[in-house]
């Protein structure tokens, strides 16, 4: 815990046999409460691992797809009391140890949500990142930056922590089960006037880190500008989206009044 919020962590995993208990290893123990995996139907020992591990495991008899496991972790961490949720990569590309200064930013009350960047710390080339990936980050965040209104340095980091208020809020299920989901939830964020605050995270990427192909990453780079578009154009008034619904009208709100 921290202060009387109760910290899960969850781990979104897919054949992460090799490296899952490194990432369990890491997470400390001191603040979180409740540790959850959700297997998307590997094909190794991932659950094996979980339950020699002691973790809490849900395993989906189908591949459900990045997004979709998600959606599974965070129903799990709210249905287990979570009050604040990390999502962690169980590959060990993203270090553990920052589980405890994000889930604090948190729990301080400035933030709703908080994304683990690559860029604020400029580790993710010295971290091994293609250059290719790099270039279309630095592309796509400028643009989604411009259509959001905001000024993040990056939407495509995949580590994340929310606040219940916040998965209790958003549509997640409008969201794509694919890749794009983690942007269709940073856009719904900005939509529902959710804080969100940024960490400088060192990333790594070697044989056993999830990662995309080629193919795949230009199918999510267009996923992620659809997104911002049907964003903008909601806030228009000219196309309606269920990933962006109506807001009730308000004043000042009582999330304004504690800013």
């Amino acid at each position: 815990m921290i202060g009387d919020k109760r910290v899960a962590v969850v781990l979104p995993a897919y054949n992460a046999a090799r490296t899952l208990r490194i990432t369990y290893d890491e997470i400390p123990r001191d603040v979180v409460d409740d540790i959850i995996l959700t297997d998307d139907a590997s094909s190794d020992g991932t659950v094996e691992v979980a339950l020699e591990l002691g973790i809490h495991t849900i395993r989906h008899e189908r591949n459900r797809g990045y997004g979709g496991n998600q959606k599974t972790c965070y129903r799990a961490a709210l249905e287990r009391g979570a009050d604040i949720v990390v999502m962690l990569h169980p590959d060990y590309q993203y270090s553990p140890r920052l589980v405890t200064a994000m889930a604090a930013m948190l729990s301080s009350g400035h933030f709703d949500g908080v994304l683990g960047s690559r860029i604020l710390g400029k580790s993710a080339l010295s971290g091994g990142m293609p250059l290719y990936k790099y270039l279309a980050n630095r592309a796509l965040t400028a643009t989604e930056n411009l259509l959001l209104g905001v000024k993040l340095s990056e939407f495509h980091t995949g580590y994340r922590a929310w606040t219940r208020e916040v998965l209790e809020t958003l549509p997640l299920d409008a969201c794509s089960d694919d890749f794009v989901f983690d942007n269709q939830m940073i856009a719904q964020m900005i939509h529902h006037g959710f804080r969100i605050g940024e960490l400088s995270c060192p990333a790594r990427y070697f044989a056993e880190a999830s990662s995309i192909n080629f193919s795949r990453s230009v199918v999510y780079g267009l996923g992620v500008l659809e997104t911002a578009v049907r964003y903008r154009l909601n806030r228009m008034g000219v196309l309606g989206s269920p990933l962006f619904p109506a807001l009730p009208t308000r004043s000042v709100s009582d999330k304004e009044i504690s800013a």
